[in-house]
């Protein structure tokens, strides 16, 4: 092995969560898939390959710099929406490259016009709405002076997209702030048919949107978290199982993070392990170092806190998580050698580290523990 951990990534469990979003959201709606925050940590290089196999052709990404990764490898038919950062100096690149991106701002707006102008090729956009999530987006103050600018520069801008994004729908508590922003939304869209502007996608549903209102989906869908298996919240997650009387969770994990055992030592009871003073063996103890400390993504939090798989039993991390190594205490595992499999995240038989596991022992989210892993670390696909 030449790092000192890997990632295996499941083309069957992908498969699986995108036909489950697929039955979600008909046939006759766009599908893109939000490969942001390189891929949720899936890895976009690793990833985009096996999306495409499943049939998607969408990829929404955030910034250009994700677009041209995406670009250098997706298939020609397939296509790639910015939904955030575009500097200035990269908006001749994206449109020559015939990338649409969302629009939220009049800077924005004219500078495309600008721009598309220069090199006489007009710009796919989408047009931000603001629906009641206060982030980016027209308000509707600005609406009127949107519209001029869009029929008087008609000849560069290609209307791709209206849309807009739910502020917390993976929370029942938000349920009237959702469904005004998707009362608020569909009124703004009419409101631009009126005037004329229609485009080819109205879209505001993320995951949450599809799994918890259907009544956001529209012409497209911009999911995320959950072609990886994941759900948006574990009340979405309750919600669903019980509605649907799930005996299995119907999304299933695309990542597994694996590493192996490093050294064996045994240590008498009664010494202190690792840095400092953080954990004392309270018995004679095997310890066992693993290659992979919070340098590697193994967050510093998980001292004395976490748990790995060892021969499919579930060993403590113990002592300070180190830059690029922890310690753990696999006394009860029985013939523990060198070199043995260690599963950060993932199945080892019939035991499980789960990542919604994994992120409570260290109070974070899901999406703050993926998007966390580290670029550097090997992707390897398996089916």
């Amino acid at each position: 092995m030449l790092h000192t951990s890997y990632i295996e990534i499941s083309k069957s469990a992908l498969n699986n969560n995108i036909e489950q979003i697929r039955k979600r959201i008909g046939k006759d709606v766009r599908y893109s898939m939000v490969i942001k925050a390189n891929a949720y940590g899936h890895g976009i290089e690793a990833v985009l390959p096996l999306i495409e196999q499943c049939g998607v052709d969408h990829y929404s990404v955030f910034s250009v710099a994700e677009a041209m990764r995406a670009y250098e490898i997706k298939k020609d038919y397939c296509d790639i929406m910015i939904m955030g950062f575009i500097g200035d100096d990269y908006l001749e690149w994206v449109i020559q490259h015939e990338i649409s991106f969302f629009v939220f701002t009049l800077y924005r707006l004219n500078k495309v016009i600008e721009v598309s102008r220069k090199i006489n090729k007009p710009a796919k956009i989408h047009i931000e709405l603001e629906t009641g999530f206060h982030r980016t987006g027209f308000t509707q103050d600005q609406l009127e002076e949107v519209l001029a600018l869009l029929k008087k520069h008609n000849k560069y801008l290609e209307i791709e997209g209206l849309c807009s994004h739910l502020a917390g729908a993976e929370s029942i508590v938000n349920y009237t702030r959702i469904t005004d922003q998707i009362v608020t939304f569909r009124e703004l869209c009419n409101w631009f048919k009126n005037e004329g502007i229609e485009p080819r996608y109205r879209h505001l549903a993320c995951s949450a949107g599809v799994l918890n209102y259907p009544e956001s989906i529209m012409d497209m869908v911009r999911v995320g978290i959950s072609n990886y298996g994941f759900w948006p919240s574990a009340e979405s997650k309750r919600m669903h199982m019980t509605e649907k009387k799930f005996t299995e969770d119907p999304l299933q994990r695309v990542l597994s993070w694996k590493s192996q055992i490093m050294s064996l030592n045994t240590v008498p009871e009664g010494k202190y392990v690792s840095y400092g003073q953080s954990y004392l063996t309270n018995r004679k103890s095997v310890i066992a170092t693993v290659p992979v400390g919070y340098g590697y993504g193994f967050n510093r939090t998980l001292s004395n806190n976490g748990h790995v798989l060892v021969d499919s039993r579930r060993v403590p991390v113990v002592g300070n998580v180190n830059m690029n190594m922890m310690v753990i205490d696999v006394t009860d595992v029985e013939n523990v050698r060198i070199g043995d499999e260690v599963v950060l995240i993932g199945k080892q038989d019939g035991a499980e580290i789960s990542v919604s596991s994994f992120s409570d022992m260290n109070n974070s989210m899901d999406y703050e523990l993926l998007t966390r892993l580290p670029e550097h670390i090997q992707r390897r696909t398996i089916d």
